[in-house]
């Protein structure tokens, strides 16, 4: 099954009883917003994740505004969402599928490896009419998880230091060329780093992946092939959310899986030590 399923999909997974775990990785920065939107309406049998507190490690300067968690948080929060070997995972979020990512790439970097995302999120299942119940979610049974870190490939600040090939930023065009920066300390992106704004590979109003022909051939431009060696090119974001997008994108048009700089341009820009280029 594809890396994005449709809601008609998850549906019919879910009214014929099927089994799986649905996660929504819901996000808002006023805090309990997210908690209480999940609990006035979410997707039947769905559990809740904080991605602030669940898929990532505490903020610093050091090392960005969303860094890697520790396996050990990782384990605790699917065990608590019931994750086991055999039951495929499918996560959504509130609709633009950053946060869903970030949970998709982060169980897969576990080593859960049947996980998909709702395309187009919540917004997709709600545009369709479909079930929707109230309350603190699913009734589940934690469960031990076997799970270990290094599934997926993963950079280091050093690594990208040292890094010599195609390295790739998945944020958007402005934030990019250092016109417009409002999240991170410095504008701008790594030296040598080629743009790819991740939302060019979706659907601009529904947030819905393209075909996969549009998908590949953008990929393309850059020299990314089914020939590509994962650790050849390594992309990012400002702190690992739209790159994890773009690697979703990727894996669900059959292309390797690049190398994954999550700290990205939030844990960059927080080294004085590091250079800095702009297009202005």
């Amino acid at each position: 099954m594809s890396v994005f399923v449709s809601a008609a999909e998850l549906n019919e997974r879910i009214q014929t009883g099927q089994k799986q775990t649905i996660i929504a990785a819901l996000w808002e920065p006023e805090e309990g917003k997210a908690w209480a939107k999940f609990q006035s309406e979410h997707i039947p049998t769905a559990l809740y994740c904080d991605p602030s507190v669940q898929l990532a490690g505490m903020p610093g300067r050091s090392v960005g505004r969303n860094p890697m968690p520790s396996i050990s948080t990782v384990r605790k929060a699917a065990a608590g969402w019931g994750v086991e070997e055999g039951r495929p995972v499918y996560v959504y979020d509130g609709g633009n599928g950053l946060f869903a990512a970030r949970a998709w790439w982060i169980l897969r970097w576990a080593g859960v490896s049947d996980v998909h995302i709702l395309d187009g999120g919540f917004a997709a299942w709600d545009g369709e009419g479909l079930p929707t119940v109230a309350g603190p979610g699913g009734v589940i049974v934690p469960r031990e998880v076997e799970l270990s870190e290094g599934h997926l490939p993963a950079a280091s600040m050093e690594d990208v230091r040292a890094f010599e090939g195609l390295l790739i930023d998945a944020r958007g065009a402005r934030r990019f060329e250092g016109r417009r920066e409002i999240l991170d300390l410095r504008a701008g992106h790594i030296p040598g780093a080629q743009n790819l704004p991740v939302y060019e590979l979706f659907d601009e109003q529904t947030h819905k992946v393209k075909d996969s022909d549009t998908v590949r051939d953008r990929f393309a431009q850059l020299g990314i092939t089914h020939n590509t060696d994962p650790a050849g090119a390594i992309t990012y974001s400002g702190s690992g959310n739209h790159s994890a997008l773009l690697l979703a994108a990727l894996e669900h048009v059959d292309l390797p899986l690049l190398t994954h700089y999550v700290g990205g341009w939030s844990q960059w820009s927080g080294n004085r030590d590091n250079p800095v280029a702009t297009h202005i």
